[in-house]
């Protein structure tokens, strides 16, 4: 139903252009091997589904345009739907979750096409939209599970083909429904059959390995959504059979490597890709982190750019201990003056990204540090072992995810046994060893009841420090943090600190 024929006569040039390969000069040199990033985050829609669904819309009959057209999607094939429909002068309705990134739905609505947000996954929204269907009667476009929509998206590979004659050792392409991988595989193995084709999954929605591991398709009980555009529970029927004759190995990736990706991205391009976007490159570096061979030519196809700004907040969060140059531990330090000083110098050069302390024990203190990871030399596990051959009691939480996402925000809390605390900010401007030379100058006179400290990558760091500081030696405190040469505000009165620190 799918042939190499059928791709090369696909007409997706009225709307999608010719996105470049590009090479990701930084990260090949990183790695070892040359990456190219098949940039189809700059198609129109900032994504390859235009590609698909204008093929597909294109050949409606006249009845069928007539009927209007239905689709159901997470976003990006509701965009080139969209395009594609207010092109030929077709009424379209789209059907989204509504877990839906904002800025996907607003540019659908831009264009023209009418949008019911339904359900919380995209299975959801598809039977929602089949309903309408047999409702109102519409044609209905599947975002996958058609042999139009799977040729559109195989002129991806043409692209790639006839971009890059010399040889590639494997192109890595995202999957979800199937339809971008079917395609691409299709003309890769028709046309340079020696690529191997690697389909890339997150990890919380694999219906693609868990189908090929049972050798049927396979419905997951549930999926993630972070990388919303990739996240179904099922892989197309169609799709599947092809993927299964002609893919040669599927790899999955976490939330972690796919934030690692889009960081490297934006490091190589200056574009933000969406995490669906980035899947690609995330299975690229796994793929290639574990070869011994000598360099090689890889392809990762950049499927998308629809991203939700504030979800960046979360991606640069997570980039860091996605490229395994950030670990988490919580270690346990004597509750003394000058603890958290000798401390850092365990740490050594270490740059430390994140502290967070609060006094609840008048003999020991537990701290929740990040710190960077430039080395297998520098790594956790070598700092854990230092420390605790030091006497330390050290536990590494950089795999664990409730202390990612949720742990690192929430330590503190109320120290009700201190009636001495004062509590001041300090900013100075951010460098390697800067927390180190902030903690030497703060010396043991005082101590420390009250830590937070993250690395943002700003030019000044920020930290917020509570002193035990005894009423009569209250007078002589400014002068002593003068001296420092930091610039600090005292937050003693702040109501925040009364209400939750206090």
């Amino acid at each position: 139903m799918v042939s190499l024929k059928k791709i090369l006569d696909a007409q997706v040039y009225d709307v999608a252009v010719e996105s470049p390969l590009q090479e990701a000069e930084l990260l090949s040199r990183r790695l070892g091997h040359r990456v190219l990033i098949k940039r189809e985050d700059l198609q129109p829609v900032f994504s390859f589904k235009l590609r698909g669904a204008y093929n597909k819309i294109r050949q409606l009959s006249e009845e069928e345009r007539a009927k209007g057209i239905i689709a159901a999607s997470a976003g990006n094939h509701a965009q080139g739907v969209a395009l594609a429909a207010a092109r030929l002068g077709i009424e379209a309705v789209i059907v989204m979750p509504e877990t839906t990134p904002e800025i996907k739905v607003t540019s659908v609505r831009d264009r023209g096409a009418r949008v019911v947000l339904w359900g919380d996954t995209f299975d959801e929204a598809c039977a929602r939209s089949r309903e309408l269907q047999k409702e109102q009667g519409y044609t209905f476009i599947h975002p996958y599970d058609d042999p139009d929509v799977i040729a559109g998206q195989g002129t991806v590979a043409l692209e790639i083909v006839r971009q890059y004659s010399a040889a590639i050792d494997a192109v890595f392409i995202p999957v979800g429904g199937g339809g971008l991988i079917s395609g691409m595989a299709t003309c890769l193995k028709s046309m340079r059959p020696e690529i191997m084709v690697v389909g890339v999954e997150a990890q919380d929605s694999a219906c693609l390995s868990a189908a090929l591991e049972a050798g049927e398709r396979v419905k997951l009980d549930q999926v993630g959504i972070f990388a919303d555009g990739v996240a179904v529970r099922e892989v197309g029927a169609l799709p599947f059979e092809i993927a299964r004759e002609l893919v040669d190995e599927v790899v999955t990736v976490d939330t972690d490597e796919i934030c690692g990706a889009i960081k490297d991205l934006f490091e190589d391009t200056r574009s933000i890709a969406e995490p669906a976007g980035a899947v690609a490159l995330a299975g690229l570096k796994k793929y290639v982190s574990s070869l011994e061979s000598e360099k090689g030519t890889f392809v990762a196809v950049n499927s998308g750019a629809n991203v939700n700004f504030d979800r960046l907040r979360h991606i640069s969060e997570r980039a860091e201990l996605g490229e395994k140059r950030e670990g988490l531990l919580a270690v346990t330090i004597e509750e003394r003056p000058g603890s958290f000083r000798q401390f850092c110098e365990v740490i050594g050069k270490r740059n430390i990204t994140e502290f967070n302390y609060r006094y609840s024990d008048p003999t020991q203190a537990e701290v929740f540090v990040g710190v960077q990871t430039v080395s297998e030399e520098q790594g956790v596990e070598h700092l854990v072992a230092r420390l605790e051959a030091l006497g330390y009691a050290a536990v590494d939480l950089t795999d664990d995810e409730m202390s990612k996402i949720h742990i690192r925000h929430m330590v503190g809390g109320r120290a009700p046994q201190i009636d001495d605390e004062v509590l001041f900010h300090f900013v100075f401007p951010e460098r390697p060893g800067a927390l180190m030379d902030f903690l030497n100058r703060v010396g043991e006179r005082y101590n420390i009841s009250l830590f937070h400290y993250r690395n943002h990558g700003a030019a000044y760091g920020r930290v917020l420090i509570g002193l035990q500081v005894l009423e009569e030696d209250r007078p002589g405190l400014g002068a002593f943090l003068e001296e420092t040469g930091y610039s600090f505000r005292e937050e003693t009165p702040n109501p925040a600190y009364k209400l939750f620190l206090k």
